[in-house]
């Protein structure tokens, strides 16, 4: 049914220090910092390569976010990277009054974030980066798929003048989207069409939702899969062509329902086409510490779950 294909998991920190890496041969202003998490955040290569454009801050997540700032004004292009608890919980007032008010051309990229960082439990799982980022005026906010994605969005955020944050996770997942596939900033994909439900889902759960819809069409039901890898700017146009046709929408992320792709897409409907929506997202909860696959199987944030959500909402259309 879906023309997607898993082609070998791989994690999507990965995908980010493979797009560092190109960056760093192809365009000379992109500089890397880093809080004590070089190896995590995959930029081993890059370093060797460009040690000049290195910075190591140490654990000193605020100070970085300031040297960032500082780096734009003469021209830089400042890729600041950590863990998405501490690129965005931990230093919340340093990016609101350095990056974002001032507009610097600064990019958040934020590694280990939700549920599948796994065993190091709820203190490094956050569950609300997303819903802090996108609050802050002028901040891109961006949750790419899988490996493929993830190395396009890190190599196209360096062309968009402005504040960015890039978020990715810990875990090796299924890549699927095609190697050449041309990542815009803004711009909704669409995986799978149909008729009778819109899954709108996002990072993580853009495979999950693939999955789901192979269940649900042997069962008669035509689900529409729509990958959101920009919360914002949310693409308005695309979720509201697909929900006005299929009349119910489940929105899917590895975030907390409050604050998240799901709250967003909600503002849309409300305002333009109000339609029944199911939120496959955490319940206003923090993690616990376990396996990737078995937290996602607690919170309900796998391809199961998507399809509860569908058959759930299917009732209310």
């Amino acid at each position: 049914m879906t023309k997607y294909t898993d082609q070998g998991k791989q994690d999507t920190r990965s995908g980010y220090g493979a797009g560092m890496t190109e960056l760093g041969r192809t365009n000379p202003n992109v500089v890397s910092l880093c809080a004590d998490l070089v190896g995590s955040l995959k930029i081993d290569t890059f370093i060797e390569e460009n040690p000049e454009r290195f910075f190591q801050v140490g654990i000193a997540e605020a100070n970085m976010m300031g040297i960032a700032a500082g780096l734009t004004i003469g021209g830089k292009i400042p890729f600041a990277s950590t863990f998405a608890n501490f690129a965005t919980g931990r230093v919340y007032d340093q990016i609101r009054q350095s990056i974002a008010y001032s507009d610097k051309n600064v990019k958040i990229c934020a590694s280990h974030s939700g549920l599948t960082l796994g065993e190091d439990g709820a203190t490094h799982q956050i569950l609300e980066d997303i819903g802090l980022m996108k609050m802050l005026p002028g901040m891109t906010v961006i949750n790419p798929c899988d490996f493929n994605q993830t190395k396009a969005a890190t190599i196209a955020i360096a062309e968009h003048h402005g504040p960015v944050y890039l978020r990715f996770g810990r875990p090796k997942v299924a890549n699927f989207t095609p190697v050449d596939q041309k990542f815009e900033i803004g711009k909704a994909l669409m995986l799978n069409e149909g008729t009778d439900v819109t899954i709108l889902a996002t990072g993580h759960l853009v495979w999950q939702s693939l999955l789901a819809a192979e269940t649900l069409d042997s069962q008669g039901i035509s689900a529409e899969v729509i990958n959101i890898h920009t919360i914002k700017p949310l693409d308005d146009k695309a979720i509201l062509d697909s929900v006005k046709k299929t009349g119910c929408v489940v929105t899917a992320e590895e975030h907390n329902y409050l604050g998240g792709l799901g709250e967003s897409v909600a503002r849309v409907l409300a305002s333009h086409h109000p339609t029944s929506q199911e939120f496959v997202a955490t319940q206003d909860t923090f993690g616990e510490s376990g396996t990737p696959e078995q937290l996602m199987e607690k919170y309900g944030l796998n391809n199961k779950a998507i399809e509860k959500a569908v058959l759930k909402v299917l009732k209310r259309k």
